[in-house]
């Protein structure tokens, strides 16, 4: 069983990796991006579409770079308290 998920997920990479792969060469046509200050850069689609979507997920994880601190900080404060709450308690009847 543990052999089949294997192959199952390899086989679901390799569907995924050939999909974007059949995206890339059907989109090889040159785009033109403008920008700010009469900036202007060519490149393929998929090398646009491919770092939007990396500015994207940078964007996503920096916006949750605070929250993940703050959680880090809480966790690192309970401890103290998750230990005397893991101690036997005498007064709970033993089943």
């Amino acid at each position: 069983m543990k052999n089949l998920t294997r192959y199952l997920a390899l086989a679901a990479k390799l569907l995924v990796f050939l999909l974007v792969l059949g995206f890339a060469l059907k989109n090889s046509h040159t785009t033109i991006f403008y920008s700010y200050l009469d900036y202007v850069w060519q490149a393929p689609l998929i090398v646009m579409l491919g770092l939007a979507f990396v500015l994207g997920a940078l964007t996503g994880v920096l916006a949750l770079l605070p929250t993940l601190f703050r959680l880090r900080r809480e966790l690192a404060r309970k401890p103290q308290a998750l230990a005397s709450d893991t101690g036997t308690h005498n007064d709970m009847p033993v089943v």
